[in-house]
C-alpha cells in the first residue's frame, strides 16, 4: 500500500495516444497525408461559431465533426438541468507528416452564460511531437459547495486552437463527443482515497493471445487481462478498450520487440507512445519516454487508483479522471521516425493489461449510467474481441430482435383471445358484427368501404373472425 502522490500532467503527449493511424505495407507516412482515423459513422456535420450565442447545440449522447485553423475559436451551446454532470471530449486529427510542435494544443472548454469557465482540457502533443490525434475533456460538474456553473440553462463548449509560428497551418478535423452522468439519489464522500494499493502486479496469466487494435475510439478492439500480441508500423495508432467496473484498477505495460533491420546505431527518442483515456475520452496518463535503440524495449502507465465516485475531489489529474465505471482506451503509438532508422516493416507489440479487484457496488445513480457501467455484454465482447463498433452495432440488433419477439408474443397472444372469442360467440353476434360500425352498436345498413368495394363495410365484414361454431 502506499499514500498517493501527486503527479504533475505531464499528460502532454497523452493526448498524443488518441491517435489513430494506419499505414500500407511499405508505405511511408507523406506529408499532409489524411489520418486513417475511423470517425463515428454516426457523427453529425456541424460548425462552431465565433460568437458563443450563435453556436450550435450539441444533444448528450450525440458524436460530432468540425474542423478548426490555427488561432480560431469555436462555440457550440449545451442546454444543461441543475443536477447532472456533462462532460464534452474532443479529438483533434491533424494530417499525417504535418509539421507539429510541444506548444500545439487543442483547448476544450466550457463556460456559463456569465462567461464563468467550469471547466477544460487541453489536447496535446507534448514531447512526443508528431502529427497524430490527440484529445481531452471539460466538464460542468454539479458541486454542493460550489457557487458557479449549478444553475440550468445554456452552456458553451469553446474550442480553441494554439499553433507554433513554425506548425503547419492546415485544418484540423475534430471529433466531439457529449456524454451526461446522472446525479447522485443521495450525497457520498467527497474525499477521494488517499491510500490503495500500488504495487504492480505479476504478469497475466494465460499466454500471449493475438488481437489487433483498431484506429479510433470508434472501432478500438475490446480486451480483458491478458497479455495481447499486435504489430504496429511507424506512424501508426492502434486503440483498445477495457471494461474497468467500480473498485477496480487497471495496470497496463507495452513491449516493443528488437528491430532485425536497421542501423543499430541509431535511436530514436520518444518511440512509443502509451496512454490511456476514460469511459468520457478524458486524458487519464500516459508515458512517451522510450527511448529506442533496435533492441527490445519496455514502458507501462504509473499505477492508477481503483475506479471510485469520489476519486473527481482529487486534485491530481489522473486520480480525478478514474471517477467512473465503463470502458477505459488505451492507445499505443509508434513514432513516424522508427521508419528514418528501421525502416518502414511492422514491429511486433505487446500489450499487458491487467485488471485487478472485486467490483464494487455502483454509486447510487438517479438515472440510467449509460456509459459509466460495466455491464454482461461489455465483459463478452472484452471476451470475444469484438470493437466498439461491433459491440453497439450487436446491442441494437439484439434490441430489435427483443423487440420482435415481444411484439410476436403479443401478436400470437391476441390471436389467441381473438380466435377464443369467436368460437364463443352465436350465430346472431357474428351477423350483427359484421355489419357494425366501430363506435356504434345495433345493426346497420351496408357501407361504401374506401378502395374496397361496396358492402365490406369499416366493421368485420368478410374479414372478420370466424362465426361461432
Amino acid at each position: 500500500m502506499k499514500r498517493q502522490r501527486g503527479r504533475a500532467r505531464v499528460a502532454l503527449a497523452g493526448a498524443a495516444a488518441l491517435c489513430a493511424v494506419a499505414a500500407l505495407p511499405g508505405q511511408s507516412w507523406a506529408a499532409g497525408r489524411p489520418s486513417p482515423y475511423v470517425f463515428d459513422a454516426e457523427a453529425k456535420p456541424v460548425k462552431g461559431t465565433p460568437v458563443n450565442i450563435n453556436g450550435p447545440e450539441l444533444a448528450a449522447g450525440s458524436t460530432y465533426k468540425d474542423s478548426i485553423k490555427p488561432g480560431e475559436k469555436r462555440y457550440y451551446r449545451l442546454n444543461l438541468d441543475a443536477r447532472s454532470n456533462a462532460y464534452v471530449s474532443a479529438v483533434a486529427v491533424p494530417r499525417l507528416g504535418t509539421k507539429v510542435t510541444y506548444a500545439d494544443q487543442l483547448e476544450v472548454s466550457i463556460e456559463d452564460s456569465s462567461g464563468t469557465e467550469c471547466s477544460d482540457g487541453e489536447a496535446r502533443f507534448g514531447s512526443a511531437a508528431y502529427a497524430r490525434p490527440v484529445a481531452d475533456y471539460a466538464s460542468r460538474r454539479i458541486e454542493k459547495d460550489s457557487s458557479s456553473c449549478q444553475e440550468a440553462g445554456a452552456y458553451y463548449v469553446l474550442l480553441e486552437r494554439d499553433s507554433d509560428a513554425a506548425s503547419t497551418s492546415e485544418p484540423w478535423d475534430v471529433e466531439l463527443r457529449f456524454v451526461s452522468e446522472p446525479a447522485l439519489k443521495s450525497a457520498g464522500p467527497t474525499a477521494a482515497p488517499e491510500v490503495w494499493p500500488s504495487a504492480s502486479p505479476a504478469a497475466p496469466a494465460g499466454g500471449p493471445q493475438k488481437r489487433h487494435g483498431g484506429t479510433s475510439f470508434h472501432d478500438s478492439t475490446s480486451l480483458k487481462q491478458g497479455e495481447w500480441q499486435d504489430s504496429i508500423k511507424p506512424g501508426e495508432t492502434l486503440f483498445y478498450r477495457v471494461p474497468v467496473d467500480w473498485g477496480q484498477q487497471i495496470f497496463a505495460g507495452a513491449d516493443l520487440a528488437n528491430s532485425p533491420s536497421g542501423d543499430a546505431t541509431k535511436s530514436v527518442s520518444n518511440a512509443l507512445v502509451l496512454a490511456l483515456h476514460n469511459p468520457a475520452r478524458g486524458f487519464v496518463d500516459d508515458e512517451s519516454g522510450m527511448y529506442y535503440d533496435g533492441k527490445q524495449k519496455s514502458v507501462s502507465l504509473d499505477p492508477l487508483p481503483p475506479v471510485a465516485y469520489e476519486n473527481r475531489y482529487d486534485s491530481d489529474s489522473a486520480t480525478s479522471a478514474m471517477r467512473f465505471a465503463g470502458w477505459y482506451y488505451l492507445s499505443v503509438t509508434l513514432s513516424p521516425e522508427i521508419e528514418e532508422a528501421y525502416g518502414g516493416n511492422v514491429v511486433p507489440l505487446t500489450l499487458r493489461v491487467n485488471v485487478e479487484g472485486d467490483a464494487d457496488a455502483a454509486p447510487p445513480y438517479a438515472g440510467p449510467a449509460g456509459d459509466f457501467r460495466v455491464t454482461e455484454e461489455d465483459q463478452a465482447a472484452a471476451e470475444s474481441g469484438a470493437s466498439a463498433q461491433e459491440a453497439a452495432k450487436s446491442d441494437t440488433m439484439m434490441l430489435v430482435a427483443a423487440a420482435g419477439i415481444g411484439a410476436g408474443t403479443v401478436l400470437v397472444l391476441g390471436l389467441g383471445v381473438w380466435t377464443l372469442l369467436a368460437r364463443r360467440r352465436t350465430p346472431e353476434d357474428a351477423a350483427s358484427a359484421a355489419f357494425s360500425v366501430p363506435g356504434q352498436s345495433g345493426p346497420q345498413g351496408p357501407v361504401q368501404g374506401v378502395g374496397h368495394g361496396p358492402a365490406q363495410g369499416y366493421g368485420y365484414g368478410q374479414y372478420g373472425p370466424p362465426p361461432g361454431q
